[in-house]
């Protein structure tokens, strides 16, 4: 089953910053799709239920150099 989380990412300010962040949520195994909205400065993550995501999901948007909000 699939859930979805909606996480709020700070340090984004152009398109390439979307696609970065994007890419590194979708790195994280068990996440199947991370849409980003630039304008609202979120990340709408679709994951799989049995996986523990949300840790790693942070650890990979500071390694790309951006800070999601708690």
């Amino acid at each position: 089953m699939m859930a979805k989380l909606v996480i709020e990412v700070e340090g984004m300010s152009c398109e390439h910053c979307e696609k970065r962040v994007r890419e590194a949520i979708e790195s994280v195994e068990g996440v199947q799709q991370a849409v980003i909205s630039l304008e609202a400065g979120t990340a709408e993550v679709t994951y799989d239920d049995g996986k523990e995501v949300k840790d790693n999901i942070a650890e990979a948007v500071d390694e790309a150099g951006y800070e999601v909000v708690v």
